[in-house]
């Protein structure tokens, strides 16, 4: 039966009290000695004690410490950095929080407070600290290592759920009619070559992928040294199909990406077809503002003859755009830890993602050259 935080403090608190200092330490050694694995962590946070302290009790336990009446008196042994060096505290404190501390302009406003840097401001200040010191008195402190925390949203629209409701039950009526519904968006830009990519994969052990150490751009690429994967996600049937380009992100790509998927999936799917729904971001090149990609829907839409519908979300809330994490994500996922080398491998490695709940993906190159800087006057579409 394994033993509990609190178990073992209620443990402690009736025991401990009637041991001197030595005593303390073995039995709380002996005990992590018997707890096994992670012993040590679990009887210092119910003990109360360092777990050095209690490592030094096992250490003792291991090696069969002979019996002793020697005790150590109350009080003794080296005083807390803190009591030897008044101010210590309250100086490492002002540190880490300048602006409430009253000290805006703090040497390290702008730096980074790590654990060095800490140390050398107050050893500059006169104190006598470590790097290890200052970490063991910011977890005595309260403090801990964090992460910016992302929840205060922007301004938002007034109308804001009122614009969702809209784009949601648009979606609802085009599904419910058995109209075709995608989702789109250009995933980020990805350079070509032999770079490093986050994240591992499994490997021989101590041969890993040997790419470059540096991501400079390969000469012999030249413009063509980054790929651009633009995503359809059709909603409905669970499918994806990305088009890898290697020019320009235009709204002549992106409505060719749609052209490409529909006369190859999109037909297939859904023959009957009268309208097409399609969701995107507010910005790049499927964005509201963007004249290329009104013209070249409207042209795609003479061409197919269906009725073409854009709902853009709201600016800040791309993250519901359903193509981001039913079919970017996971894509990301299949290629982590590989080297990029060429569109080839990009394109096989995006159609190999499947997914537990039936994602499937189709990916083909576009070497077209898309330019930019193509004027499309008001009377045009």
């Amino acid at each position: 039966m394994e033993a509990t935080v609190e178990e073992l403090r209620e443990y402690f608190g009736a025991v401990l009290c009637h041991l001197d200092e030595s005593q303390r330490r073995l039995v709380c050694g002996g005990l992590a000695r018997a707890l096994g694995r992670g012993g040590k962590t679990l009887v210092a946070e119910a003990a109360g004690m360092s777990r050095n302290t209690v490592a030094r009790g096992h250490s003792e336990v291991v090696a069969g410490l002979e019996p002793s009446s020697r005790i150590r008196l109350v009080g003794g042994g080296d005083r807390p950095a803190i009591q030897k060096q008044p101010g210590l505290a309250e100086t490492l404190d002002e540190l880490i929080e300048p602006a409430t501390s009253g000290t805006p302009m703090s040497p390290l406003r702008w730096t980074s407070k790590s654990t060095y840097k800490l140390a050398e401001e107050l050893a500059g200040r006169g104190f006598e600290v470590s790097a290890e010191l200052v970490r063991r008195l910011l977890h005595q402190m309260g403090y801990s290592l964090q992460a910016p925390a992302k929840v205060n949203a922007g301004s938002a629209h007034p109308d804001r759920s009122e614009q969702f409701k809209y784009l949601n039950s648009t979606v609802a009526g085009f599904l419910d009619g058995g109209e075709p519904v995608i989702s789109v968006d250009t995933k980020k830009r990805e350079p070509i070559g032999e770079y490093a990519s986050p994240g591992r994969e499994w490997r021989p052990a101590r041969r890993p992928l040997k790419v470059r150490d540096h991501s400079f751009v390969d000469p012999e690429l030249g413009d063509h040294a980054a790929a651009i994967p633009y995503g359809i996600y059709d909603i409905a049937n669970n499918e994806g199909w990305v088009t890898v380009g290697n020019t320009h992100d235009t709204g002549e790509f992106a409505v060719n990406s749609i052209r490409q998927w529909w006369n190859t999936s999109g037909t297939r799917r859904f023959p009957n077809a009268t309208r097409l729904l399609i969701t995107a971001d507010c910005g790049g090149s499927n964005g509201y503002k963007a004249r290329s990609w009104k013209w070249h829907l409207s042209r795609l839409a003479n061409q197919t003859g269906l009725e073409i519908t854009v709902c853009h979300y709201p600016p800040g809330t791309s993250k519901w755009n359903k193509i981001e994490h039913r079919l970017f994500s996971y894509i990301t996922m299949n290629w982590r830890g590989r080297s990029l080398t060429d569109i080839r491998t990009i394109v096989e490695l995006i159609a190999a993602t499947t997914t537990s709940t039936g994602l499937t993906v189709q990916a083909i190159a576009d070497t077209t050259t898309y330019k930019t800087g193509i004027k499309y006057p008001d009377k045009e579409y």
